[in-house]
C-alpha cells in the first residue's frame, strides 16, 4: 500500500516549482540577473547623470524643472477621467512644490544611488526597492514611458535578491553582513567565510 502524503495544513507546506527556485534561489541564474541588474542600473544612472548636468535640477536654479513636472501633473487632476488620482496632486501641491529645491537634489541623488547600487551589485534587492518607489511615483505622477517596465524588472530583481547580486558585490556584502531578520539582528558576525560558492538549490545565499 503505498504512502500518502500528508495533507497540507499551511500555505509553508507546498512546495515552490523548480523553475521559482531555479530563477529566485540558484545562483545559477545569477548571468541572467546580471543582464537584467545591469541594464535597469544603467537607466537610472543615465537619468541621474543628465539631472546632473542641469541647472534646473541641480545648481542655481534647482527645482525648476521638477516644480514644471509637478505642476503639469497637477493639472491632470481634473476632469472626467483625471490622470493624476487627488491624493497624489494634493502631495504634489502641499509638499513638494514648496520645497522643489530640496525635492530635486533628492530625486537626483536617488537616482544615481540606485544605478551605481545596481550596476555593482550592491545591495541589490534593497536598491532595487528605492527604484520601484521613484518609479510608482513617476506613474502617479502620470509619467508612464519605460516605468512600467523598469517596476516589472525591479520587482523581479527584489525577489531575486539572494542571487541577483552574486555576480558583484553582494557575493561579498551578504555573506558578511547578512541580513536584519536573521536572529533579529542587523549585522551577523557568524556567517559562513566570504567568498564561498554560489547558492545552490537547496541552499539559501
Amino acid at each position: 500500500m503505498t504512502d500518502r502524503q500528508p495533507r497540507p495544513s499551511s500555505p509553508a507546506d507546498f512546495s515552490e516549482p523548480r523553475w521559482a527556485w531555479l530563477l529566485f534561489h540558484d545562483g545559477r541564474a545569477a548571468w541572467l540577473w546580471l543582464i537584467v541588474r545591469l541594464y535597469l542600473g544603467w537607466q537610472w544612472l543615465d537619468a541621474g547623470l543628465g539631472k546632473l548636468g542641469s541647472p534646473a535640477w541641480v545648481g542655481r536654479d534647482a527645482g525648476t524643472a521638477l516644480s514644471g513636472f509637478a505642476g503639469n501633473a497637477i493639472s491632470e487632476t481634473s476632469g472626467a477621467h483625471p490622470q493624476v488620482q487627488g491624493w497624489y496632486g494634493s502631495f504634489l501641491q502641499n509638499v513638494v512644490l514648496p520645497h522643489a529645491g530640496v525635492f530635486s537634489y533628492v530625486v537626483v541623488a536617488g537616482e544615481l544611488a540606485v544605478g551605481v547600487a545596481l550596476i555593482l551589485g550592491a545591495f541589490t534587492g534593497i536598491a532595487a526597492f528605492f527604484g520601484v518607489f521613484m518609479n510608482a511615483n513617476y506613474l502617479l505622477a502620470g509619467a508612464v514611458s519605460t516605468n512600467p517596465l523598469m517596476i516589472m524588472l525591479g520587482v523581479l530583481l527584489m525577489l531575486a535578491w539572494r542571487n541577483a547580486g552574486w555576480i558583484g558585490l553582494d557575493r561579498w556584502l551578504l555573506p558578511a553582513i547578512g541580513t536584519p531578520w536573521e536572529a533579529g539582528r542587523v549585522f551577523r558576525h557568524d556567517r559562513a567565510p566570504v567568498g564561498g560558492s554560489a547558492p545552490q538549490p537547496g541552499h539559501g545565499a
